[in-house]
């Protein structure tokens, strides 16, 4: 079985996001960017169940801009035996919205015939969480989203996933697209010999127009703005001045 994963290239989970001064827009200017970490543990989960003997080959591919490269690297270092990169935007700015993706996604599925298609639940830059799901109704596939467990069982997926009201255990046909959470692993760290061996694996260089994709945005930003700052919290002496302040002041009962 084949194994594709998804990955985007996003500011990187340690650094304070900041806002343009006039609002348009997130400043990426000298911003350290790395892998999505679902998408991360979406190409630690692949490479584990190719270990397993689950799988033969896992690929990678990544829809964005040139540097998005960088990242692909990452994922072939990490363990994935080749890549694909389908440029479809020029500048760092541009986010190119679920639907596109899933299309772009599709028509690789389509060339590459895999038995599962492994992605993260969502970005952490825009939040979506659509794009799995866009992409298993185009491919009219089965899906199992917030996978925190996953077993091959023949020509089934197991999957156990979090849901409000705790864990939810599913049997799922493949192929099948599968979107993880944090709990499912612990993502390995490149060693320095599988960074330098992952320069020669192949990287292929598509754009969206190859596959015949339109890209262009179907949403408008009108503003991006920082969070209100939290005001600071305060300490009550007695239940009694906590139901008061709860229902007079924060007026939650």
């Amino acid at each position: 079985m084949k194994i594709l994963v998804p990955v985007k290239r996003v500011i990187d989970y340690n650094v304070k996001v900041r806002v343009k001064g006039d609002g348009s827009g997130v400043d990426l200017a000298n911003v350290k960017m790395s892998m999505n970490p679902f998408d991360e543990i979406a190409v630690e989960q692949a490479i584990r169940m190719k270990e397993a003997g689950d799988a033969e080959e896992v690929v990678v591919v990544s829809i964005g801009v040139k540097q998005s490269q960088e990242t692909l690297r990452t994922a072939l270092a990490m363990g994935a035996d080749r890549a694909i990169l389908i440029t479809a935007a020029d500048d760092v700015h541009t986010d190119i919205e679920p639907l596109a993706v899933a299309k772009l996604l599709k028509a690789v599925v389509d060339e590459e015939q895999p038995g599962m298609v492994l992605c993260g639940k969502q970005a952490i830059d825009n939040d979506m969480n659509a794009t799995g799901q866009m992409l298993a109704a185009l491919l009219g596939w089965s899906q199992a989203t917030f996978a925190s467990e996953i077993k091959v069982d023949g020509d089934h997926a197991l999957v156990k996933r979090e849901v409000d009201g705790g864990m939810q255990s599913i049997k799922v046909k493949m192929p099948a697209v599968v979107s993880v959470d944090l709990r499912l692993n612990e993502p390995r760290y490149a060693s320095l010999p599988n960074i330098m061996k992952a320069k020669k694996k192949p990287l292929d260089e598509k754009t969206a127009d190859d596959y015949g994709v339109d890209v262009s945005p179907r949403l408008e930003i009108v503003k991006t703005s920082e969070p209100p700052e939290r005001k600071a919290g305060i300490i009550v002496e007695s239940v009694d001045q906590l139901v008061d302040k709860l229902k007079n002041e924060a007026g939650v009962i």
